[in-house]
């Protein structure tokens, strides 16, 4: 597989968390994965390959082993990203302007969405004949766009720059304030002549591309490779491995950036729910499943933070986090990631055994930084964890930097995981 060519069709058209699942199934599905359903029930074999998705925006893929084996090994990383979503009636006339109303989902850095084209993408549910479908809705077309005001009327915008979501963050539609039906304007977007849009769940997203720059073509710059950038390549190896004993499970979780309270978040029990029902579906009984997860190791990826040429002193005195660097293994004293001494030997014990190069990242400690996913699974399923990602610059930006060379390390790293056999032995580990 050339990674960075798949990456990049793959990043252009993950819209949304719920497009991004798409993608991730069909990926699967032309591996020879068979798709589940919650709702139903699990007629499980040994030997096979399946995946199940909640919500449509988080999916959970597992294979079996040939023989019975209860052991989990596990990696988990997120779907969503940064952006605004609109409000369930979002249109405004402002003078003569039409405006969307919309709300800030997650961190975004408020000023690198301005002045770019945008457009909306997600889910919208309509009504037909007393029956409610889902559909996915990513309109190709500049649709929108969040303007400036101009520094002659916002004299310290350069030195002093804020900005209300309230106020300065809503998209122009159009510059009319003739009647529009938003609704009516979703139905012929999803080609549809009949039914009757009940809700949506639609998000801003950029229109921009991703592309590769440098003078050696050695970075990916890109809308929402937080986190996505870790969720393909880390589906990439998965995919790769060789068959082991354990249970391998791959998951990425929606709403991550929101703090993944949802029923389809990290902190939800869909990773819980999915493991008991593979244990059950294998004739395998409760003091099984809390075995498979003793004996089993999580590895959480969520992208991180390199060293900025422009801001040092931001930076750890002893972190040292570049592009193209390597797999970063991500700490924290106060648990923001689950790494400790003996989860981040895991990961590099299979980085030396593969060549492999590895940064380790730390906050200045007078800095909070963010949080991530592994914590969260952790609370719903206890397992041996590190935090791991991939370096990059401009986090939560509309527009994301990192190295092209991590990306296959990620792969290399996460196939190499998925194709060991891992087992927790007393104060320690073999692998």
């Amino acid at each position: 597989m050339n990674y960075t060519t798949t990456m990049l069709k793959l990043l252009e058209h993950s819209y949304s968390a719920f497009h991004v699942v798409k993608n991730l199934e069909g990926l699967l599905l032309d591996q020879g994965y068979e798709k589940l359903d919650e709702k139903k029930k699990w007629i499980l074999k040994p030997n096979s390959k399946y995946f199940v998705e909640r919500n449509q925006s988080s999916l959970i893929s597992f294979r079996t082993p040939l023989k019975t084996n209860f052991i989990f090994q596990v990696t988990a990383s997120h779907t969503d990203s940064p952006t605004f979503k609109l409000k369930p009636n979002p249109i405004l006339l402002r003078g003569k302007c039409m405006m969307l109303d919309v709300e800030p989902y997650g961190g975004a850095i408020y000023n690198t969405w301005l002045d770019r084209p945008l457009s909306i993408a997600g889910r919208v549910i309509v009504s037909n004949n007393g029956k409610a479908d889902s559909y996915l809705l990513a309109p190709e077309e500049d649709l929108c766009v969040i303007p400036n005001l101009a520094i002659h009327m916002n004299r310290t915008i350069n030195t002093d720059g804020k900005y209300n979501p309230a106020i300065d963050m809503l998209p122009i539609l159009g510059a009319s304030d003739e009647k529009f039906d938003f609704h009516k304007y979703l139905l012929s977007k999803l080609a549809l002549t009949r039914g009757q849009v009940l809700s949506h769940d639609l998000f801003l997203y950029s229109r921009e591309k991703p592309t590769i720059v440098g003078k050696d073509q050695d970075m990916l710059l890109s809308p929402r490779l937080d986190d996505l950038a870790s969720c393909y390549s880390s589906l990439f190896g998965y995919l790769e491995a060789k068959k082991n004993k354990s249970i391998d499970i791959y998951a990425s979780f929606d709403n991550e950036e929101v703090g993944s309270l949802t029923k389809q978040g990290a902190n939800s029990t869909f990773l819980r729910d999915t493991l008991h029902r593979i244990i059950y579906g294998l004739g395998g009984s409760e003091e099984d499943y809390y075995l498979a997860i003793s004996r089993g190791a999580l590895i959480s990826i969520d992208n991180a933070h390199a060293n900025h040429p422009n801001h040092p002193e931001i930076s750890d005195p002893t972190t040292d986090v570049s592009l193209n660097g390597g797999i970063v293994i991500k700490y924290n004293a106060n648990q923001s990631y689950t790494s400790d001494s003996f989860s981040s030997s895991l990961v590099k014990t299979l980085c030396q055994k593969n060549n492999l190069t590895y940064q380790e990242f730390t906050n200045r400690s007078d800095l909070r930084g963010g949080s991530t996913l592994g914590n969260l699974s952790n609370s719903e399923v206890s397992f041996t964890s590190v935090d791991i990602g991939l370096a990059q610059l401009a986090m939560h930006s509309s527009n994301e930097l990192m190295g092209l060379k991590d990306i296959k390390d990620m792969v290399t790293l996460i196939k190499a995981f998925y194709s060991s056999d891992y087992t927790a032995v007393e104060n320690g580990f073999s692998i």
